[in-house]
């Protein structure tokens, strides 16, 4: 209220001096003394009337930050009023007979020009386009990037103290030796080193959210190569959702070296599937479980029933649906999935009708030796607790997710998610409950991943510690594995295995190379040290089993596993019994044991 207040004693002050100014040109400069209280007595009537105007026409809406066209439009039609409406007022009251005609005409040409001329210079101050003296200390920098992000940023970069765009570069050769908002687009995007040096820039903007990954990477390369520190714009689809503006410039993080391009989702079928359902998540609190939750909230389910039985990462996922979905029915319940009372009282009080099971020990080293039965209990037990809750409440869609560890499995973790797939495929053959499984790889900075390790040792000044200077592994971002999660979760009939294209595996070695390189260090500051395989794992993980085949489907990065069917078909029911009494709770009798129901375990006892 205090800047439209202000607002409107500029323009009245600006009418006034628009009335005196004429009455000032009228008589070249020298008015006379009786027309000086003719110009003074009028003057009044003049503001009244202009007050008036302006208020009636709203001229106080808009922000002068952002005067435009349409404010300029106001302008004119406010002013235009005033300019008839001021001699009407004055004849009316016998006050206007002695006001020259020409005050008449040049008072609203001089107030247009005032008013439309101040609220431009404002505009254009708080833009940065009053020369550099506006921006002192502003940081120089170079935007790759000359379309519509690129001319985005440069518009609200320039209202910025901090930075001052001096170039931009471009591969469209139509562009080169244009301008956008005065900034000269110098070239093409390999010419990064020699534009910095000549202009003496240290720091650069990768402006092309909308372009594919491998672009974005080969940008961030050159980059690299010339010395050039980078900066990015948001996600282009958070940009249109409106959730960050095009100036909200961020690191460069491991996924844009390692990520792809963006996943193409099936939204109307996804809303579909989701839209007014009460949707169960297990391990609601951890890094794939959380991710999932907030996905599923972008298809306006009914409620969404948050299942975790940590307590502190339920608080954090509960407070967090609270701030960023306040209308969304939410759930936390405290449980765990191998609790059967437990679960079968959630279940029956809430009756998903989809169930997310993400709940899981997926830790390779820490289940293979003290820790083996837990895995197993922790895996197998807790898909068929919740799975069997699901058929005994009329759930549709009971969703497994499982990992590329299973396949050919060589350490107790895999083979615990293996023997969980073929406990979904036992529960298929009864009830209309459908179940699907869905495999991926490792998760980019999810709970006990190597980037949260390599991050710390980083921190502390190293040296980074990686198992073995050939060890691979299929890495994906967090968002692009829960998204392809609920499009297999959609497109699941029953008893599929769907295995997520994880693109090219990448080698561990390189990986703690560039999150060196991303923390500002080289090798010489931070050392890499190779501390050899570790027990259970694998060189290299394979997406599929040897002997399994796999069917498209409609989206290009998910197919369908064939898996051999179980050779035992007493698989489910053994294992329970097993589970119920153990024996012999040693690794090496786990493993055994592991090995008679999963053909494929390499890792079984001898």
């Amino acid at each position: 209220m205090t800047r439209r207040a202000l607002a409107f004693l500029h323009d009245l002050t600006a009418a006034a001096l628009a009335w005196m100014l004429a009455f000032w040109l009228r008589f070249n400069l020298d008015v006379p003394a009786d027309y000086q209280s003719i110009l003074v007595d009028r003057l009044p009537w003049v503001l009244a009337v202009h007050a008036a105007a302006f208020w009636a026409l709203g001229l106080y809406r808009g922000l002068w930050r952002f005067a435009s066209l349409p404010d300029l439009k106001r302008i004119l039609v406010a002013v235009g009023l005033a300019a008839l409406a001021v001699p009407a007022t004055l004849g009316m009251t016998r006050l206007g007979f002695a006001v020259p005609r020409t005050v008449y005409v040049l008072t609203p040409l001089l107030l247009v020009l005032f008013m439309s001329g101040s609220r431009i210079a404002y505009r254009a101050w708080k833009e940065g386009h009053l020369g550099l003296l506006s921006k002192p200390g502003a940081k120089p920098v170079i935007v790759l990037g000359a379309g519509v992000a690129g001319a985005s940023l440069l518009k609200e970069l320039a209202a910025s103290r901090d930075w001052r765009v001096v170039g931009l570069l471009d591969d469209d050769p139509r562009k080169k030796g244009g301008e956008i908002l005065g900034v000269k687009v110098f070239g093409a995007i390999d010419s990064v080193r020699a534009t910095a040096e000549r202009l003496g820039v240290t720091q650069a903007v990768i402006a092309m959210p909308g372009a594919s990954h491998g672009a974005r990477k080969r940008a961030l390369d050159l980059c690299a190569q010339a010395g050039v520190a980078v900066m990015t714009v948001p996600a282009l689809s958070d940009i249109v959702a409106g959730k960050v503006s095009v100036s909200a410039l961020r690191r460069i993080e491991l996924d844009d070296l390692l990520g792809r391009d963006p996943i193409e989702l099936d939204t109307a079928g996804l809303q579909g599937f989701l839209a007014g359902k009460t949707v169960l998540v297990t391990g609601a609190g951890g890094s794939i479980g959380s991710e999932l939750c907030r996905q599923i909230a972008r298809f306006a389910p009914q409620r969404i029933v948050l299942f975790d039985l940590s307590e502190f990462a339920l608080y954090a996922i509960e407070q967090e649906f609270h701030d960023r979905h306040p209308a969304l029915a939410v759930a936390a319940v405290i449980g765990d999935a191998k609790d059967e009372l437990r679960v079968r009282e959630v279940f029956a009080r809430f009756r998903p009708q989809v169930v997310f099971h993400a709940a899981a020990y997926k830790h390779v080293p820490l289940m293979e030796g003290e820790n083996a039965l837990q895995a197993v209990r922790n895996n197998v037990l807790s898909t068929v607790v919740t799975a069997r809750a699901a058929q005994a409440n009329g759930a549709d869609r009971f969703v497994l997710v499982s990992t590329d560890k299973a396949v050919n499995p060589s350490n107790v973790m895999g083979a615990s998610k293996r023997l969980a797939e073929l406990a979904c495929q036992a529960l298929q053959q009864g009830g209309a409950t459908q179940f699907v499984t869905v495999r991926f790889g490792n998760v980019l900075g999810s709970t006990g991943s190597v980037v949260p390790r390599f991050r710390e040792q980083i921190a502390r000044g190293g040296p980074v510690t990686v198992t073995h200077p050939l060890i691979e592994r299929y890495f994906m971002s967090i968002p692009e594995a829960t998204q392809l999660v609920l499009q297999a979760a959609m497109m699941g009939r029953g008893g599929e295995i769907f295995v997520l294209d994880m693109g090219q595996p990448v080698r561990i070695a390189d990986l703690a190379r560039e999150l060196i390189r991303l923390s500002g260090f080289s090798e010489s500051d931070i050392r890499i040290e190779f501390t050899g395989l570790r027990p259970g794992e694998k060189l290299y993980e394979e997406p599929l089993a040897d002997a399994e085949r796999t069917l498209a489907t409609p989206h290009p990065k998910l197919r369908i596993a064939q898996v051999r069917p179980p050779e035992n078909g007493q698989v489910l029911e053994e294992t329970l019994a097993w589970l119920a009494a153990p024996g012999d709770t040693g690794a090496d009798a786990v493993r055994a044991r592991l090995g008679s129901w999963v053909p494929e375990y390499t890792g079984k006892s001898s």
